[in-house]
């Protein structure tokens, strides 16, 4: 594969003396990201020949818990439409939306 058929996403990450993520970075130059901090990533990969998922989730020691509620409830939307996308399963993606009201109305994050 040609270099102009390949793209990069790296990560950053700021350790204390305990290994505990103290800044995270992300850049993805071809989004003209270079750098950006955050506080909180999760990143899924699927392997094909196990069949499962191989997750990595970190997050900051300075993350607020009230933002880490509201970063899973858009993950969980985000989620239900990919999943929509990638299967064009209607029914299952308007249950996951069902799901993520439930989980906004629970933790009181819609007003």
């Amino acid at each position: 594969m040609s270099d102009k058929n390949k793209s990069e996403i790296n990560f950053l990450v700021e350790l204390d003396e305990n290994r505990i993520p103290e800044k995270l970075f992300w850049t993805a130059k071809d989004g003209g990201i270079e750098l950006e901090e955050s506080k909180a990533i999760m990143l899924s990969v699927w392997d094909s020949k196990a069949k499962e998922s191989m997750r990595i989730d970190l997050w900051t020691k300075d993350m607020p818990v009230d933002e880490m509620k509201i970063f899973f409830h858009q993950t969980l939307v985000a989620m239900s439409d990919t999943f929509h996308r990638a299967t064009g399963d209607e029914k299952m993606s308007a249950t996951m939306k069902d799901f993520c009201e439930y989980f906004a109305e629970k933790l009181e994050l819609t007003k």
